[in-house]
């Protein structure tokens, strides 16, 4: 653990330590003196786990137990299904920039997304700055995976990368931010209050240490470790923005350390934007006392878990779905609307058949329009068709 920041003053007396900050005791004016009392850098979630943790709870070892099997299927995967593996890649990449950002308030228009991703154009503003930083930050862990390493420089690279150009890229945060929420009424409400500045740091330095020690034994499953690292994070909120966007990216890289490829062809945020109201609800359950290490960490490790085990069914349901043969894609697309049963979007064509573009999938639909075989429901982006 680091020292705490050394303590200046007329008189050169050290500070005496407690649980507030920024106390100032009246003295005369020529003997006045600041005493700033640091919170005690109690145990966290992780530091908790090591020292404490005797047993896993049922419906935790239920859903580590259908990881682990998901796990060892990913070999069979890459055998049998490597083309359709392929079609699902890029797919994923840009559901997962859009969905991270979109979680934060960062928006793109949906005419922007392919220019923003893929393209070379100047951006035009910092939104879509943010969005094509993480789709870089995406593709240095899809390809670099196996050399990067947990560490404080990573962390700090990451933020930089997903932040795209603005002043605090790559820096640790200046000043206390509080986690609020926005209420109904149009108040806020605090829902956490993150370590201060100095703290902060210490608590994300000793994180990293334990998390590195404790993933080479086995007494720990690995999965909740990786959980309890990336909770913690959140909870420390080391940066003044953008700490839920590198948390995310720090998951997608620690699952890939474990041997979890799922990340690659499923968007991880994506389901977890699906699923918001409660990442934000075990959040919240999981983080009271957590300043005294009193938490419990099992609703929002619980949810995780869940994430990844919806992650690796849509897997398999996306593999069935999508066609053997490399086919022709307008086939594809009279396909799926034949087979369609209830209305549907472009989205969900575009969901079923990644490798098919938006404009062909809009071209066949009006063409269909046209023979009366499809009407449309309504319009703008979401809006639904439907087969005559």
């Amino acid at each position: 653990m680091k020292r705490m920041p050394r303590f200046l003053s007329k008189l050169g007396k050290k500070p005496k330590l407690g649980n507030k900050i920024g106390k100032m005791i009246a003295l005369p004016k020529e003997n006045q003196i600041l005493v700033i009392k640091y919170p005690r850098l109690e145990m966290k979630t992780l530091e908790k786990l090591k020292n404490e943790l005797k047993s896993v709870p049922i419906a935790t070892s239920w859903l580590l137990s259908d990881l682990d099997q998901f796990k060892g299927k990913q070999e069979l995967y890459n055998k049998q299904s490597p083309q359709k593996l392929k079609k699902l890649k890029e797919h994923a990449l840009i559901e997962s920039s859009i969905s991270s950002n979109r979680m934060e308030g960062v928006n793109v228009a949906q005419a922007r997304i392919e220019t923003v991703l893929f393209g070379n154009s100047l951006l035009k503003d910092r939104d879509e700055e943010e969005i094509r930083g993480y789709q870089k930050a995406l593709r240095w862990i899809h390809e670099s995976h196996y050399k990067i390493d947990i560490n404080l420089e990573t962390i700090l690279k990451l933020h930089q990368m997903s932040r795209g150009e603005l002043w605090d890229a790559g820096k640790l945060k200046e000043k206390q931010i509080d986690i609020t929420e926005i209420l109904p009424n149009g108040k806020f409400r605090i829902r956490f209050k993150p370590p201060g500045v100095s703290e902060s740091k210490s608590l994300l330095l000793k994180l990293i240490e334990t998390y590195n020690e404790e993933i080479k034994e086995k007494h720990i499953p690995h999965l909740i470790l990786l959980v309890a690292f990336n909770f913690d994070f959140l909870c420390i909120h080391p940066f003044r923005d953008g700490n839920g966007r590198v948390s995310r990216l720090l998951l997608l890289l620690q699952l890939y350390k474990l041997g979890f490829e799922i990340g690659r062809f499923i968007s991880l945020e994506r389901i977890i934007e699906e699923n918001k109201d409660r990442y934000y609800e075990t959040l919240e359950q999981s983080s009271g006392n957590w300043h005294e290490s009193k938490n419990n960490i099992w609703p929002y490790c619980n949810y995780v878990l869940f994430i990844l085990k919806e992650s690796f069914k849509q897997l398999d349901s996306r593999l069935e779905s999508l066609p053997n043969s490399k086919g022709n894609k307008s086939d594809l697309i009279q396909d799926f609307v034949q087979n369609s049963t209830a209305p549907f979007r472009i989205a969900d064509i575009k969901y079923n058949l990644p490798g098919v573009s938006l404009d062909l999938i809009r071209k066949i639909l009006k063409d269909l329009q046209k023979e009366k075989k499809v009407k449309n429901l309504g319009r703008g982006r979401n809006a639904e068709w439907q087969k005559i």
